[in-house]
């Protein structure tokens, strides 16, 4: 397969997703009109990730090129799928910055496109974004449509929005019947989804990478809200399907997320609290604990305990921290709020 030619680059940040990667991946390649460079990200994954992505482009030809986190491929040197090994398990913002510095070295990418492993874009996806970033050139970030990938009728999220008082993040539309669901104006929006979210060149540039200290949560908030006069976009056409929390454990319409989701939520809804509104912190860490009854009351002891525990600054705990590599407690962990 040739090296794509459309002014669109994707950043797909892999950690443990062998099960996963290969339906991402040949959905992007599959897009109408051509392919977009694709970046695959490997965050030090310890199962067959990495395995998976080589034996399939073996068995199919396609262009596989892999580098090492720092190297800056030129696009001519880059596959049709480019695969960057970060060395360590960066965090989601840490792993979408190393994509997106690469991207950054390809002068003809103006749109950066953070797609999670766990999701498969529809194939008018990238035509969508061109026509979106046609129509309001000077955009920060743009989104669209997530639909859970099963059942794939129901949304996740038509966008974001988030109270500065609480931290408590809202996703538009969850639950509802895509074909009744009404899609929101990006004025309408506080943030874009980190699960399909489509960054400018110029918001790039100006803003700077998303910031890796909040590992897991926040980051596409945070990024938002330093977009300045910027406008966010919502593209109709742009449709992906996520499987949703199949690494960490987030949430879905059946399921309450894990505990080792749970701690990173609430330690970054503290810090993005501390950031954005210093004030509103004692609301938010009363709000939060009334959370964590609640919890307690239906019986989740390990997710309030991890709440709690983010919450008043008493560290992860031991369930949270062992599933981490050393390296990757120390990305975690060893920063301190900020």
């Amino acid at each position: 397969m040739s090296v794509p030619s459309l002014p669109i680059g994707v950043v797909v940040v892999a950690f443990n997703s062998a099960d996963v990667i290969l339906g991402c991946v040949q959905s992007l390649l599959a897009q109408e009109g051509g392919a977009p460079a694709v970046i695959v990200v490997d965050n030090a994954s310890t199962d067959d990730t990495v395995a998976v992505l080589r034996a399939w482009a073996r068995e199919t030809a396609i262009d596989l090129r892999e580098f090492a986190a720092g190297d800056r491929p030129a696009r001519d040197a880059a596959g049709a799928v480019t695969l960057v090994h970060s060395g360590a398990n960066r965090g989601f913002a840490g792993g979408v910055n190393v994509g997106l510095a690469v991207l950054a070295a390809m002068p003809g990418i103006g749109h950066f496109w953070v797609l999670n492993p766990d999701a498969f874009a529809d194939p008018g996806a990238c035509r969508a974004i061109a026509r979106a970033a046609a129509t309001t050139p000077g955009y920060a970030l743009m989104g669209g449509r997530v639909c859970y990938a099963d059942p794939p009728h129901r949304v996740q999220i038509d966008g974001g929005r988030v109270s500065l008082w609480t931290g408590v993040s809202g996703n538009v539309n969850l639950g509802r019947p895509a074909a009744d669901a009404v899609m929101p104006g990006g004025e309408d929006l506080d943030f874009i989804t980190g699960a399909s979210m489509v960054a400018s060149r110029a918001f790039y540039e100006t803003v700077g990478p998303m910031r890796e200290d909040y590992f897991l949560y926040y980051e596409e908030a945070d990024w938002a809200l330093r977009r300045g006069a910027m406008p966010l976009v919502v593209a109709e056409g742009l449709v992906v399907y996520h499987h949703a929390g199949t690494s960490i454990g987030s949430p879905t319409l059946e399921r309450l997320a894990s505990p080792f989701s749970f701690w990173f939520k609430y330690h970054s809804r503290m810090l993005f609290i501390r950031r954005f509104n210093p004030i509103g912190l004692p609301v938010a860490m009363s709000y939060a604990t009334v959370k964590a009854a609640q919890l307690l009351l239906k019986g989740a002891m390990p997710q309030a305990g991890a709440l709690l525990r983010a919450v008043w600054g008493f560290g992860a705990p031991k369930s949270v921290r062992d599933r981490l590599s050393t390296e990757a407690q120390r990305i975690a962990f060893g920063r301190a709020y900020r």
